[in-house]
């Protein structure tokens, strides 16, 4: 919330970034999470330069869960950006720490760094091959040229672009999509859709026996048929 300054991540904004997803993490009522910037013209400008410049740094990237609380955090809940005008350089990589992301059609992205002499810092360039081709990784984070909106929804870097008054709503709206399923369901299929990107096939299948057994002995595994033959909706426990 720092709308005159672009959204840039100062010390104190990463920290409270920071317990904002500890308690969100914390609380068994929240179920999925969305993130976005004040104002319409920065989503995030990145890291503040001015506040690296005052003795800042540490506090910036050394929040719990890195850059802005959140580029290195394995957060289990539903995580949704809702992009709400530039998010390049380190606004990118808060962005591409969600799981999903809903871009309003004046938004735009990249990895700029390059063009600074620099590198892109808090995950960049470790996410980025995970969400496009190779070669399409490859050019951002080698010219650092941006893409707007429509070109990223066609790369896959992101899930849909909205009207800019629209975005919060249906951000939001995706978010009780999401949490209109089982919790437990929910954060066991994201743990395992992100692991398989890691490991072979063959340790991917011994992981997904386990989240299998986590998921069918809970409570909410029975619920959910019970629910459906008795023609209401379910009333999940998250256990």
């Amino acid at each position: 919330n720092r709308p005159e300054a672009r959204n840039a991540i100062n010390g104190a904004t990463s920290r409270a970034m920071a317990d904002a997803l500890d308690a969100c993490e914390e609380d068994a009522a929240i179920r999925a999470v969305v993130i976005t910037g004040a104002g319409d013209k920065a989503f995030s400008a990145g890291m503040d330069l001015k506040a690296v410049a005052t003795g800042e740094g540490a506090d910036v990237m050394g929040a719990k869960g890195g850059f802005a609380g959140v580029s290195q955090r394995d957060f289990p809940k539903p995580l949704i950006a809702a992009v709400n005008g530039t998010a390049q350089g380190g606004g990118f990589e808060i962005m591409i720490s969600c799981d999903l992301v809903v871009a309003a059609e004046h938004a735009t992205f990249g990895i700029p760094e390059v063009k600074r002499g620099i590198a892109a810092g808090a995950g960049g360039l470790i996410r980025i091959a995970k969400r496009v081709p190779l070669a399409v990784a490859l050019e951002f984070a080698m010219t650092g040229d941006p893409v707007d909106a429509q070109r990223a929804l066609q790369l896959g870097l992101i899930n849909r672009v909205v009207p800019a008054d629209r975005l919060l709503d249906e951000a939001v709206a995706l978010a009780e999509k999401i949490c209109e399923n089982g919790p437990l369901a929910v954060r066991v299929s994201k743990r395992l859709v992100k692991q398989a990107l890691e490991i072979s096939e063959e340790q991917a299948w011994e992981l997904n026996m386990k989240g299998l057994a986590e998921v069918f002995t809970s409570e909410d595994a029975r619920e959910g048929p019970l629910a459906f033959a008795q023609k209401r909706k379910p009333e999940w426990k998250g256990r």
